[in-house]
């Protein structure tokens, strides 16, 4: 097994429509810039309420990638 080093960044998603929607977007974006992406780690999730429903979701997360 190859050694690997790790850097991880922290991010936040967005959706209207679902906590994987958020994840699934900020990874897609992050992997336009960011090589090498291996793993992702939730931290928090939270969102916000109008008419007492859910209108958004965040979610923050950590992205590990390989060094080159």
């Amino acid at each position: 097994m190859t050694r690997h080093v790790y850097k991880h960044i922290e991010l936040t998603g967005s959706s209207p429509d679902s906590i994987e929607d958020a994840v699934q977007s900020a990874i897609a974006k992050a992997h336009e810039t960011v090589h090498n992406i291996q793993w992702f780690k939730i931290v928090e999730t939270r969102g916000h309420v109008a008419d007492g429903k859910v209108a958004h979701w965040q979610v923050t997360m950590q992205l590990g990638f390989t060094l080159d």
